[in-house]
């Protein structure tokens, strides 16, 4: 059988003459090159840091383009990114032959999250230049993605107990074989090393609980201490962070993020806040699903002018009959009462009192009647020995607007789901982006997140408008910023100036005449 034959490793030949002449002229990489030339990189303050003590650190738009193409090409490690230096010719022609120790590419990543931060925001105002932002409807959504810390090393109160109660017994069952080993040295010296071994844990154990009751919070992670458990899917855990994202619908290209080690209940308002002042608008409507289903965060919208809809949470079944439940309670907000389904007023003493959600404290009136004593419903309706007791929320009335605008604009809402899922299907399913990369705290995590969604932003800019016309403008731009930002042209137009001339002149006369 036959096959086809590759050349001879001892033959010779003929490559290019340069590096140049291997990459066409439209190539990804040269895209990359000319959009970081593009950038005024002193407005960013990036961070270099140099891995050898006297070495000139890199230039900051180098590590930006290694990085840029890294994630574009799905390569975030930085050892990674290194080796790529020395074997692929797209990136020594990107680089100008360059080679960046992985501690260097590492720290960069790491000092940075603010000025990535701005490099995407770059990466909006370029999709703003070509028309792509549309600036009338959004749509907001979070993903978690997996931190550096395991299961194994997050902490909550009560598994801390578990864990010193485990502790404590051993240490009672060392403490007895102790005694019964009297005498015999090796067996004592085995049982005094796990009793030093225990204490030392259980030391560790209650350092945690001191932090943890110190903070207020309600974790602590050991190797990401940023890093929280938190519901993925299907009532699935992860340590992770939560990436909440504003994607504008015309071409679904995301517009804000922000890296969260909490859930979505409070986040809206933040998010909103952020989108009006991108947009420069407030004359937008912004979608959210049941998560983000809080009376406060609406009242933020409303104060800003912003339209927003979000799902609306099933409500939880309250009462032994459903019938019963409280969204069968109807509000009068004139009279300021309520009428349940037995056809009895319920009544406020105008009093507002604190009702702690969790995280969030609201303040709530409560509703009931002394004819719960007498219905014949009572059973069917609470089991509460004093009878039923209907809470109304000081943001009651944002949250019965939403309800209304929802009702009215269902086939609206369903948009939602299209416009956020294109962002994450392709980070998280088509690039496998489901992870942070960073190790400890959220900033850095930040700084991973920022560089996905700026490798996103580009990608997405270039599906639509093709490599030659995106290089073509970022070719312009650099060409205008060196005409009015070189430095050589600007001490060159001083030293020729009238004035400058006449100064010069003038102080060196004078130098002669002292002489």
């Amino acid at each position: 059988m036959q096959f086809i034959q590759g050349r001879d490793r001892d033959q010779s030949v003929l490559f290019p003459q340069t590096l140049n002449q291997i990459i066409d002229a439209d190539h990804e990489v040269r895209v990359i090159d000319v959009f970081i030339n593009s950038i005024k990189i002193e407005d960013y303050n990036f961070k270099v840091k140099s891995s050898f003590e006297g070495r000139p650190s890199y230039d900051p738009k180098d590590l930006l383009k290694l990085f840029l193409y890294g994630y574009l090409n799905r390569i975030r490690s930085s050892r990674a990114l290194e080796k790529e230096c020395y074997r692929n010719i797209e990136v020594m022609w990107l680089l100008k032959d360059l080679a960046p120790d992985h501690n260097t590419i590492s720290n960069f990543r790491r000092d940075n999250p603010v000025a990535i931060k701005k490099l995407f925001r770059y990466t909006v105002s370029i999709a703003k230049n070509f028309d792509l932002i549309g600036g009338a409807l959004v749509a907001g959504d979070s993903t978690k993605l997996r931190a550096q810390n395991s299961k194994k090393n997050n902490f909550n109160p009560s598994k801390l107990e578990k864990h010193l109660a485990y502790i404590d017994a051993k240490l009672d069952e060392y403490t007895e074989a102790l005694s019964d080993a009297d005498g015999d040295s090796k067996a004592q010296a085995e049982i005094e090393k796990n009793i030093a071994k225990h204490s030392k844990q259980r030391g560790k154990y209650v350092r945690m609980q001191i932090e943890l009751e110190a903070s207020g919070d309600t974790q602590i992670s050991t190797s990401d201490p940023d890093s929280r458990q938190m519901i993925t899917r299907n009532n699935i855990t992860e340590v992770a962070y939560n990436v909440q994202t504003v994607v504008d619908a015309k071409h679904c290209i995301p517009i804000e993020y922000k890296v969260t080690n909490q859930n979505d209940s409070k986040a809206m308002g933040d998010m909103v806040e952020r989108t009006t002042e991108i947009l420069e608008s407030t004359d937008f409507v912004a979608l959210y699903d049941k998560g983000y289903h809080t009376g406060s965060e609406f009242k933020t919208a409303f104060d800003l002018g912003v339209d927003v809809l979000v799902a609306i949470p099933e409500v939880a079944s309250n009462a032994p009959d459903v019938k019963f439940n409280v969204s069968e309670f109807v509000y009068n907000k004139e009279e300021d009462v309520f009428t349940c389904p037995a056809h009895q007023t319920l009544t406020s003493n105008g009093n507002w009192y604190k009702k702690d959600r969790g995280k969030s404290i609201n303040m709530v009136k409560q509703y009931k009647t002394s004819q719960c004593k007498e219905c014949p419903f009572r059973t069917q309706c609470t089991t509460n020995p004093k009878g039923r007791i209907i809470e109304r929320s000081e943001f009651a009335d944002y949250i019965d607007l939403n309800r209304l605008n929802v009702e009215q604009e269902k086939e609206f809402y369903r948009r939602r789901q299209a416009i956020v899922e294109h962002p994450y299907g392709t980070i998280k399913r088509q690039w496998g982006f489901d992870h942070i990369m960073t190790k400890r705290t959220l900033k850095r995590a930040a700084a991973d997140v920022g560089f996905i969604m700026v490798a996103y932003n580009f990608r997405r800019i270039l599906n639509i408008v093709g490599n030659k016309v995106f290089k073509e403008l970022m070719e312009k731009l650099v060409r205008i910023f060196m005409k009015y930002f070189n430095p050589h042209r600007i001490i060159q137009s001083i030293i020729s100036h009238p004035i400058f001339i006449k100064i010069y002149t003038n102080y060196f006369s004078s130098l002669r005449q002292i002489a």
